[in-house]
């Protein structure tokens, strides 16, 4: 199965609003590796909560981070459990600006 048809299954059952920009944020990344693209996407969905004012106006993206994070995680458990723990301290890494 390719990433993105991946991304769309496991985000199938998500509320529409939160899976359509969950997928927005992957699509700002470009094409990286999966679990990385996932975890920056996520960096930078939590980047644009932090950027705002803390209304409700970010709810969506703070969610959609939370999402980021815990699919890129899920990602390398069934495709590349060898880099979990690189992926997982990378995260607690800066992220570049996008």
């Amino acid at each position: 199965m390719d990433p993105m048809t991946w991304l769309r299954h496991r985000t199938g059952a998500a509320p529409v609003a939160l899976r359509e920009r969950i997928l927005v944020h992957v699509a700002r990344v470009g094409a990286l590796d999966m679990p990385h693209a996932l975890a920056r996407a996520g960096a930078g969905a939590l980047r644009d909560v932090t950027d705002t004012p803390g209304d409700r106006s970010v709810a969506l993206d703070l969610l959609a981070a939370d999402g980021l994070i815990t699919l890129a995680m899920l990602w390398c458990a069934e495709h590349e459990p060898a880099a979990l723990g690189r992926v997982a301290r990378a995260l607690t890494e800066p992220a570049p600006a996008t």
